[in-house]
């Protein structure tokens, strides 16, 4: 297979046209349910006592703490109302979504408290869910913890020695899903692998990531092996921690995955994947009835101001949706007055960056850059209606949420976005509270039409 950084494709592939990403389409919004942030769900019964709490490895110095209650949520220099450990294990972190005909959704809860090394005790769970528009209310209609109990994950996993083998946060960081008839596949950002599990939550595959022919490694990839000397130069991966797979699409006749990294690849020379001089990652095609990647790929690259990715659903055979952000939370209004001296009273980074894109790829493209057809800015969706639950703006719906990651098409018309609250730790709704997981239905009919 030809590998598409081999120097005859260079030019096709890093030299391509500046790309369009300053189209704004309006974008109102319809509905909102809200769960409350510290919203927990009890372990199976089944489980070990040990992940009967979660969050006991959240001290600042990573020692063990058993009595509730006690550690700070923290973002930043602000503290949140919600403290560890936790009775229970949390529902939130969502991050990825998928409509079903049914009238329900797929979510999913990441990898627990923000790393691996904290998320030992955090389970690694699938929500089903419900959305009352009208009373504002999320339902959980049913919890789908996963489990490895037939030994196919490819290195010991944290409860290696227990009956059940739950998986926890500390064996992968889940970030994308897509509901099949068998079961789910899960995109991953240790390894990055992609996964599947079987309707049952049991791990059935493991897929190890490769593009141009090279493995694809981030540091947390259990497989790692680091160099002995320290003067050595090569670090033995290629993504930065937190760069796997954030976000999972899947083609319309369920053939093609296609895996989106967060983070950008880093070349031979140290540097990032680049286009036009913005920073680009990768979208990878996986082919599902021959469980192995294709070898295909796509550049996507980041507008000004952009820094990851937070959510990739398909709209039809080449168009997509994916949610582009900042790494800043909270509004200017209450921005701190030295960013380098931040208070507990105010937002260090306000956000200025968060969209939802709709993109074009397809065969024609393929090795080169997706084309982005234009955005629905997260910070100004208007709300003539007053539909809205959170918020301060008069007649505005913002979502100055460090992680969003949440999209899919609704219908025809509506499209439904959420943050990630990575509870206790995210605050930007409130300079002092632990953020909601807010769910918004969208009307932004032009935006899905778009050409």
């Amino acid at each position: 297979m030809t590998r598409l950084l081999a120097s005859v494709a260079l030019a096709a592939l890093f030299a391509a046209p500046a790309f369009a990403d300053d189209q704004v389409f309006p974008a109102k919004l319809a509905g909102q349910a809200i769960l409350p942030a510290n919203t927990l769900a009890a372990a199976p019964a089944d489980a070990p006592d040990f992940l009967k709490t979660s969050g006991k490895f959240t001290t600042p110095d990573r020692k063990r703490t058993e009595k509730l209650g006690t550690v700070d949520g923290k973002d930043g220099a602000r503290v949140t109302d919600i403290k560890l450990p936790l009775a229970g294990q949390p529902v939130q972190g969502f991050s990825g979504i998928k409509t079903m005909t049914d009238g329900t959704f797929w979510t999913l809860t990441d990898n627990g408290f923000g790393s691996k090394a904290t998320s030992s005790d955090a389970m690694l769970f699938l929500h089903q869910v419900k959305f009352d528009w009208a009373s504002n209310k999320v339902e959980i209609v049913k919890n789908l913890f996963l489990s490895d109990p037939n030994k196919v994950a490819p290195f010991p996993i944290v409860m290696e020695g227990s009956n059940t083998r739950y998986l926890t946060g500390s064996d992968f960081d889940i970030e994308s899903i897509q509901p099949v008839a068998d079961g789910f596949w899960i995109g991953d950002e240790f390894g990055p692998y992609l996964i599947k599990v079987n309707a049952q939550g049991q791990l059935t595959d493991v897929f190890s990531t490769t593009i141009d022919g090279k493995p694809v490694m981030s540091p947390d990839n259990p497989l790692i092996q680091l160099p002995g000397n320290p003067t050595l130069k090569n670090p033995g991966f290629n993504l930065k921690r937190s760069g796997g797979f954030e976000g999972l699409a899947m083609s319309k006749d369920g053939n093609k995955l296609y895996a989106l990294l967060e983070g950008p690849l880093y070349k031979d020379d140290g540097q990032v994947e680049s286009v036009d001089g913005h920073t680009a990652i990768r979208i990878a095609e996986f082919d599902v009835a021959g469980k192995k990647w294709t070898g295909r790929t796509w550049l996507y690259p980041f507008a000004d101001k952009g820094a990851s990715i937070g959510d990739f659903n398909m709209l039809d055979e080449t168009t997509a949706l994916v949610i582009e952000r900042d790494n800043g939370a909270g509004t200017k209004d209450r921005a701190c007055a030295d960013p380098k001296q931040p208070k507990p009273d105010c937002f260090e980074a306000p956000a200025e960056l968060k969209r939802v894109y709709k993109i074009e790829f397809n065969d024609a493209n393929a090795g080169k850059t997706v084309r982005k057809i234009g955005y629905i800015d997260l910070l100004n969706i208007q709300d003539p209606d007053n539909k809205k639950k959170a918020g301060s703006k008069d007649g505005v719906y913002d979502m100055p949420f460090v992680t969003i990651e949440n999209v899919d098409r609704v219908d025809a018309t509506h499209l439904i976005i959420g943050n990630d609250n990575n509870l206790p730790f995210s605050a930007g709704r409130a300079v002092d509270k632990a953020d909601n997981n807010e769910f918004s239905l969208i009307e932004a009919a032009e935006f899905l039409n778009a050409k």
